[in-house]
Order: structure tokens, then sequence, then C-alpha cells
């Protein structure tokens, strides 16, 4: 499916819309859930990552395929390390199959856990035979990914005697561990937090608990990113289901912005998060460092195209073990719109681009954040964003909630 936007710089006024929960919160609760069946969770996401996840949760199959869903395969590693006298061949899309997962499972196999690697060292897919796991102690690489970490966390109060974690190195996406802990805690779990130690208590059972997931940040960007491109002095964009006090990452969303010309409004008592243009005046280039919130890295370099603005972002080291190599893909795509730009391993920079080519098809690489960064380049010039049904992974509706706001585009199929 292709889609061709070509919009008017302004914008329908006072929309107010409601993006479904955090994947990242769903996920994390939906283990949980399995783990302790008198936890009820309210507003779970609709992506196709979680879909995914429940649908392997309640399979009685030999072998999962989880196709991209990275956090899926990473949970589900963990979970089905523990689950006694079940056989399971956890395996995943060709790109999942490059994505690495050897930390997690050497962690795991350092506490007791059998697993076999099928194909590759240190890849999926994976053999796991679950079991029961009595170690208590283990050091992690938290450089990496921190959701190795989480994997560990959340399985953490089902062993006979909880787990104690010691995180190495400078630890990847912090905001995305405290959020695991808080979840845990949460549902009535003992944790302790400090310095680069993490104790989890045993739980065999916790009290009847209702969550309610907080709607999803990262979908709120594109939002961010077409306020900042719009010429409405007075737009105003309302979501439900926010809050200041969030744990996800990529809540840096509320001060990123504000050099962009973007003002985050919080309603705590009816949790909703009101955009707004600002009149801070903007520079010539913006510099971010965005270890705690990777994901918000192609949305903040289109912003910065489409506002004539260099870029400087580091953080990045990450990118490169996504759904796709996400340095390279936005290196590619950008300087197909006219930019000229470096990458090294932890960053990505250019500066700012006189002209940006019109009716560039913008490739996805099977990447949901490459459709939905560079759509709201629409804004300033015709785009054609190629395969763009792979925004179900996180967000379904976004064409249709994009729509809403007054962008025009027409949909064809491949």
């Amino acid at each position: 499916m292709k889609v061709f936007i070509q919009s008017p710089h302004a914008l329908k006024n006072k929309v107010l819309t409601r993006i479904s929960g955090s994947k990242s919160e769903s996920n994390r609760l939906l283990i949980l859930r399995e783990l302790y069946p008198n936890l009820k969770i309210d507003n779970l996401s609709d992506s196709d990552d979680t879909d995914v996840l429940i649908e392997a949760l309640t399979s009685s199959q030999k072998t999962i395929d989880i196709g991209h869903a990275g956090t899926t395969m990473r949970f589900l590693t963990a979970y089905f390390s523990i689950c006694e006298n079940r056989k399971v061949v956890l395996t995943g899309s060709p790109r999942m199959q490059e994505r690495p997962v050897g930390i997690l499972v050497e962690a795991l196999k350092n506490l007791g856990a059998d697993i076999q690697y099928v194909k590759n060292k240190g890849y999926p897919p994976l053999k796991i035979s679950g079991k029961n796991i009595v170690k208590n102690r283990v050091k992690i690489n938290a450089e990496t990914s921190s959701q190795f970490i989480s994997a560990l966390l959340l399985i953490a109060p089902k062993l006979p005697f909880g787990l104690h974690l010691e995180l190495e190195g400078e630890i990847a996406s912090l905001p995305y561990i405290e959020m695991t802990v808080s979840l845990l805690q949460k549902i009535g779990i003992e944790v302790h937090f400090n310095d680069n130690e993490i104790s989890v208590f045993p739980k065999s059972e916790i009290e009847d608990t209702t969550i309610t997931v907080e709607s999803d940040w990262s979908s709120l960007s594109y939002y961010y990113s077409l306020m900042a491109l719009s010429d409405n002095d007075e737009w105003v964009l309302g979501f439900r289901h926010f809050s200041n006090q969030s744990f996800q990452g990529d809540r840096d969303l509320n001060f990123l912005y504000e050099g962009l010309g973007v003002q985050t409004i919080f309603d705590e008592e009816s949790k909703t998060v009101i955009l707004k243009k600002n009149t801070i005046p903007r520079a010539e280039k913006a510099f971010f460092h965005l270890e705690d919130s990777p994901d918000l890295a192609q949305t903040i370099a289109v912003t910065c195209l489409g506002l004539g603005m260099g870029c400087h972002l580091t953080g990045l080291k990450t990118l490169k073990f996504k759904e796709t190599d996400r340095l390279q893909a936005l290196k590619t795509e950008l300087e197909k719109l006219g930019a000229e730009v470096e990458i090294t391993n932890d960053s990505l920079e250019f500066e700012p681009c006189p002209h940006i080519n019109p009716d560039v098809q913008i490739e996805t690489y099977q990447d949901h954040r490459m459709a939905m960064a560079f759509a709201p380049l629409g804004l300033i010039v015709p785009v054609v964003i190629r395969d763009a049904e792979v925004v179900s992974k996180s967000y379904p509706h976004f064409w249709r909630d994009l729509e809403r706001t007054g962008i025009n585009f027409k949909v064809e199929e491949n």
C-alpha cells in the first residue's frame, strides 16, 4: 500500500483524539497477567506487537513465530524458560533472526535455563525447555537493550528465591527499566533498585488488581511533528490517558519539542495532554541526546528537516538493532529528500537543507516508525510512503487518525 500525501500547511483546529495504550506497558503487563491471572488490564495497546504476544501466550504449538515483534521475542524467551515441562521453538522473521538475543540467553543460562540456538549462536530461533530455575543471582550487560533486563525482571517474582541482578556498563533506555520496576511494584512485588543492582523478591500470589495502561507516548510523537511543521498559530491537539509522571522514555517529547515550536500542557485530573504552538525562537541546529528515547530519532530528524534546521542526534547506538538499521535507513531516505547526512554507530547529523525534494518515495524497510515519522513532512512537500500498512505494528489506526487532523492523502495498492 502506498500513501500519497499532499496537504495544506493549515490543519483542523481543536482536535481531541485517543491513542491506545502503550505497547511497552501492555506487553509487560501481559507477561505479568500470565504469571498472576487475577491481574486485570484496561486500555491495552491495539498494536500488532501486542496481538502477537497475546496469541503466543495462548498458543499450544511447539513452534511459535512472532514475526517482527522484538519485545515479544525477548519477553517470551524469559517466560518460556520458567514454564516447567513446556518445550517450544521461538522464531521470527528473517530480520528477527538477525537481531541479537545472546546477552539475555546467556544470563538465563547462567541462572540454569535450558535454551539452545537452532541456527546461529546469539540469534533466534531458540529451542527452550522450561524448567524450575532456583539460582537467584546473575550479571548482565546493560548497554545493548533494556528489554533484556525487563525480561528477567518480569519472571523474577515467580522464581523460588526471587532474583538479584547486577547491571554491568552504562544502562541503555533506563526509563523502560524503571517502568518495569514500577509495574511490578503496582501489583505488590517488592523491588529494590539501587545504582546498578536490582533485587526482586518472590511472590506466589497477588491481590486482585486492575491497571489502566497509559496511552502511548511514541505514537504521540508524530503529532508533535505535525504541530511543529504546521502553519497554524492556534492549533490545539488533545490526547487522553497521558500523565506527566509517565515512565515511558518517550515522555521526553514535552521538552524536546519546546525548541521546535510545540508547547505541552498537562491536565492531570482528566489525564489529557494538550499540544499548542509556542513562540520560542528556533535555533539553526538542534542538538539532542536520545539515549533514553532512541525511538524518537526518526521523528525528530524529519521535523528538523521540514523546519529547515540542522540536526545532531546522539545516544543512538541501539537503532541498528531495531526492525531495520534505522540509522542507515534514515540516512538513505533523508538524502533522497536533499539532506547531506553523516552517521556513526551512535549519532546522526545534517546541516540545514535549503531545498527539500518533492514527490520522493519513502521506503519503510518493514519499519513502522519510518512510515509514521516521514508522514508529517507532507505538510511541507508532497511525499509518498511505500508499504504504508506497516504502521499496524504499533499504531494500526494511524492513517485514519491522521486524516482527522486535516491531512490530505490518497491510498493506492503497491
